[in-house]
């Protein structure tokens, strides 16, 4: 079984190795590994070039933001399971592919998600925020949740048959996305419960109280494109959600 995976950065010379780094050390034989960049000014792809025997695409081309870089990834990936980890993020272990896989050995599942943790940027072993997708059940995302994106994998024929992600959401298309294939289309799902991915502090979405409301219009505004019946005091109930996630901790030690 052959997994893409992909990952966008922009000026994320910093961080770029240690994503690669982590790709790299999965034992699951059969990756594809694809950096799409958005013709980074930091020295991003001296980085990258490092590397250039570990990776079977490399893309550095202005693009209109995140979600465009994701759509040119599909494309370009012949896998049949693709995945996102971005610069900013590493596996929180070395087998994670590998169990991912297993889950997919049932010929009848879509698409496998598991949790994630925020970590600080100056100490990426202190977790700040733990995110337990949990199993899903239909009208959970009316109150706002969704699987944690990076952790989310999901057979390519699915993303050939209802489309990639919507441009017209900068903060918020991956909402959409997997509210679109989960919610409205019923894709059948795997939930694994384990930490699969650490994710740095200070994505796009949460860098700001800017980005977090206006991540938040553009999430009711997805429900009402998927006609989803949500109350106004969704925005609200979205947020509310993830206080738990900044209180609660994993019960056992983190993966090394």
């Amino acid at each position: 079984m052959k997994f893409s995976i992909i990952t966008v950065v922009r000026n994320g010379a910093a961080t770029i190795a240690d994503t690669i780094e982590s790709v790299a050390r999965q034992r699951h034989i059969e990756i594809e590994h694809l950096i799409i960049d958005g013709a980074s000014t930091d020295g991003t792809l001296q980085v990258v070039e490092r590397y250039r025997d570990r990776l079977a695409h490399v893309v550095s081309e202005p693009d209109r933001g995140i979600y465009d870089a994701m759509n040119k990834g599909i494309a370009l990936a012949t896998g049949e399971i693709v995945g996102f980890l971005n610069a900013d993020d590493a596996y929180a272990y070395d087998e994670v592919l590998s169990d991912v896989s297993k889950r997919f050995e049932d010929e009848s599942i879509d698409a496998v998600y598991g949790d994630l943790v925020y970590v600080s940027e100056a100490d990426t072993s202190r977790v700040v925020r733990y995110w337990r997708s949990g199993d899903y059940t239909a009208g959970q995302f009316k109150s706002g949740w969704m699987p944690a994106h990076p952790t989310f994998f999901v057979r390519r024929h699915i993303y050939e048959r209802l489309g990639g992600f919507d441009l017209s959401f900068k903060l918020q298309s991956d909402f959409d996305l997997t509210m679109r294939f989960m919610e409205i289309h019923r894709i059948k799902t795997a939930y694994l419960p384990r930490i699969l991915v650490r994710m740095r502090t200070g994505g796009a979405t949460n860098r700001s109280v800017r980005n977090v409301i206006k991540g938040n219009l553009e999430a009711y505004r997805a429900c009402k494109k998927n006609r989803l019946a949500v109350s106004p005091l969704f925005i609200f109930q979205k947020l509310l959600s993830r206080v738990p996630q900044f209180l609660s901790r994993p019960g056992t030690p983190l993966p090394k």
